[in-house]
């Protein structure tokens, strides 16, 4: 049933997405064409693949990572994402021409929103589109408290952990927002998907990825998700994609779920207890594969996941876990893991990577030897500048960040750059958000 569904949502978008450049920001200035495609990418845009299923996802980790590390990032590549922002305030996976209605009920995503509004909010100088993002979220929250993949699909792990990242980055309390009917919260779904001590051991503590899952669908056993955990561990945190690192913890390991004698279901009480039972299960199950989360491919021999184990990592660093995120981070960095390889020259991927390293307090700008900041500046447009710790000095344009996050963008809808990350069946194409997630369950 999981499995028919996921091929129904890639189906859909695929159906939905074009590879032409956007009208709105085309210029006398030749742009390449992505690999495998006839269009010009549109101006701005970083990486040269096929944008249709990962433009603004890839697009949105860049510029997420850069502000993180102290780099400035283009205007172009901010515009360019802005323009994305569908009428009512939800984004798409990748919007061809952008002056197009968006269909509200099927081309429109929930962590594509959600994610726009943290990056948005990240550097600043948006705030007209992140009001409309977080109105997008809160008119399409289930009565459940949680959000599904588009507008009234059932809620699941990781829609709503992005939610709850949009909100936690705008300085709103996610234990707050309550759906319009019942008054039901996100912690409210997170809670009910998370399996407890009547699942096998070595499960405990794991998020399912939709309430199927979670109530014994189809195999009879509850279906433990590692995309799904490690999105609900960061969100039972309170925390977005990105946030200050908490630096040494002292061997801070997370505590598992005690299912001890009278625990019966042993279900966490309340997000701090549940986000400790994920991150204890993250912890195990990474040990236990060679310090990373593994994936597969129906049929395929198990390969390892390197976007969910980024993922993980972050997700640790979030409980202040550094300790035991270290040595997933360490394999990461590895020459032998080819995560590197696998990197390179995707900004998505990039992204990725320097967001697990700024989490966990190491350097991305020495990961492993590589410069992972340099490789993803390269992708796109050159950054408007570049922090001391950076190797690249910033350009001569007098629109920096700081000025940005000072003055509002008055522009309504050209202000806001994030979408779905949505998982290319061949690899990264996609996006990670959702490659884990459909994966874990097959």
């Amino acid at each position: 049933m999981n499995v028919r569904r996921s091929a129904t949502a890639l189906a859909a978008l695929a159906a939905l997405c074009t590879a032409a450049a956007p009208a709105a920001f085309a210029d006398a200035s030749p742009s390449p064409k992505p690999s495998g495609g006839s269009a010009a990418l549109p101006k701005g845009l970083y990486g040269t693949k096929d944008p249709k299923f990962d433009g603004v996802w890839r697009q949105s980790l860049a510029l997420l990572a850069q502000d993180a590390v102290g780099v400035t990032p283009a205007r172009p590549a901010i515009d360019w994402l802005a323009g994305q922002q569908c009428e009512d305030g939800g984004f798409a996976a990748y919007r061809a021409d952008a002056s197009a209605a968006c269909d509200p009920k099927k081309g429109e995503f929930t962590d594509a929103t959600a994610a726009a509004v943290q990056a948005l909010a990240a550097v600043g100088g948006r705030s007209a589109s992140v009001e409309k993002g977080i109105g997008w979220l809160k008119k399409h929250q289930n009565d459940d408290g949680g959000w599904g993949l588009n507008p009234g699909s059932p809620s699941d792990a990781n829609s709503t952990s992005a939610a709850v990242g949009a909100f936690a980055a705008t300085g709103q309390d996610p234990k707050q927002v309550k759906s319009a009917k019942g008054g039901k919260t996100p912690y409210d779904v997170l809670l009910g998907l998370q399996l407890g001590c009547d699942a096998k051991e070595g499960q405990r503590g794991a998020f399912a990825y939709t309430a199927d899952d979670a109530g014994k669908a189809d195999s009879g056993k509850p279906v433990a998700n590692d995309l799904a955990t490690a999105a609900a561990a960061l969100a039972t945190e309170g925390k977005g994609f990105v946030f200050e690192p908490a630096g040494k913890d002292a061997g801070n390991a997370p505590k598992p779920l005690d299912c001890g004698a009278g625990k019966g279901s042993g279900k966490p009480d309340g997000a701090a207890e549940a986000a400790q039972a994920a991150a204890a299960y993250l912890s195990d199950t990474m040990a236990g594969h060679g310090n990373h989360l593994l994936s597969a491919m129906p049929g395929a021999k198990a390969q390892p996941d390197f976007g969910s184990t980024a993922d993980a990592i972050v997700a640790l660093a979030a409980g202040e876990h550094s300790a035991t995120a270290a040595k997933p981070l360490q394999w990461l960095q590895s020459e032998k893991s080819g995560a590197l390889a696998w990197a390179k020259g995707d900004p998505g991927a990039l992204g990725k990577l320097v967001l697990a390293a700024h989490a966990a307090g190491a350097d991305p700008r020495s990961f492993g030897g590589v410069d992972l900041v340099q490789q993803l500046n390269a992708t796109g447009p050159k950054p408007e500048s570049v922090s001391a710790s950076g190797s690249e000095s910033g350009s001569d344009n007098d629109s920096g960040k700081d000025e940005d996050k000072k003055s509002d963008d008055e522009g309504g809808i050209g202000g806001v750059w994030w979408t779905v990350g949505v998982f290319m069946v061949a690899g990264i194409g996609i996006g990670f958000l959702l490659s884990g997630r459909k994966k874990q369950q097959l």
